[in-house]
């Protein structure tokens, strides 16, 4: 049996979903997916997020990949489910069906359409929520990127919540960071993740406590490595392996326009065998240069890909 490599506790993987060609979940590669991410050592997964095409999929779908996961899992991995909405009582809804289906953690992100964008209409959809929430509380910070913005009063507010013992900062915002250091100050329980995988040395060196990364099911050895480094006081390695890391995330994405992305990303998993194709709900497709640049990286990188294998 292969062990589990030591990676730091708190590396976190957004994990991509994998689809048969009817575009049902296919249950098998999320058992592979589920063994891979187990044998990686990273300590918990997000299920349906922006990179696990959560916003587009069905309910049929969500159940799906929620009930193969914690089937495949033996509760092994923390699993984090998303349960955005444009309502509070749509996330409420959400968040009892991911604690019946036996999630660990609610993540609440943005609403993609939201009137009235005021603090306290901000305030309500999250806290209504949160305060009747069964399951404990994620919050994922998208910043800029994307149609609604929470202002950054409300994260602050937001941060404070009893209920809330996780952050995913997506926001690569210097000022967005401080907001989460300060909430964590006041709340060191508050477990706080970079979700910007292209700057990891800089939220580490900053005291962040982990990554959450949507490259995380390839990128998760290095992550932890970049971690490591950073923990021992070793800036200028943290430095050389993030630079390694983006080389290889532009391999796999398309370069850094991002132009395949998660096609690109499957076609990676597919390499590795763990998924069986590349469907995507946003239709991203796989170019020839990028598939050369993804053979390529898979022989360049394989001791961070299959990092159990070099032991």
């Amino acid at each position: 049996m292969l062990m589990p490599v030591d990676t730091p506790p708190n590396v976190w993987s957004a994990t991509p979903t994998p689809f048969n060609k009817s575009f049902d979940v296919c249950r098998m590669s999320t058992r592979r997916l589920i063994e891979h991410h187990v044998r990686l050592g990273v300590s918990g997964l997000f299920l349906l997020g922006t990179c696990g095409e959560g916003a587009w999929m069905t309910d049929r779908q969500r159940t799906d990949l929620v009930e193969a996961a914690v089937k495949y899992n033996q509760g092994r991995l923390k699993l984090a489910v998303q349960v955005t909405d444009n309502s509070s009582a749509r996330i409420i809804d959400n968040m009892r069906w991911a604690e019946a289906l036996g999630a660990d953690i609610a993540v609440i992100a943005p609403p993609t359409f939201f009137m009235r964008p005021t603090e306290q209409h901000f305030l309500s959809h999250y806290v209504d929520a949160m305060d009747r929430s069964p399951l404990p509380v994620g919050i994922y910070d998208r910043g800029t990127y994307g149609p609604v913005v929470v202002p950054d009063a409300v994260m602050a507010k937001l941060y404070a919540h009893e209920r809330v013992i996780l952050i995913k900062d997506s926001s690569g915002n210097p000022d967005r960071r401080a907001i989460a250091l300060a909430a964590r100050e006041k709340r060191p329980e508050l477990l706080l993740l970079n979700g910007d995988e292209f700057i990891c040395d800089d939220y580490m060196a900053a005291g962040y406590d982990g990554l959450l990364l949507g490259g995380g099911i390839f990128n998760g050895y290095m992550a932890g490595q970049i971690m490591t480094s950073v923990q021992a006081g070793d800036l200028k390695a943290a430095a050389r392996i993030q630079k390694r890391m983006n080389k290889l995330m532009w391999d796999v994405y398309g370069g850094k326009k991002i132009s395949c992305w998660l096609a690109g990303l499957k076609h990676l998993l597919v390499e590795m065998g763990i998924f069986k194709n590349t469907l995507n709900y946003p239709g991203y497709e796989v170019s020839a240069s990028c598939a050369k640049a993804i053979a390529a990286a898979l022989q360049r990188e394989a001791d961070a890909l299959f990092p159990w294998k070099a032991k």
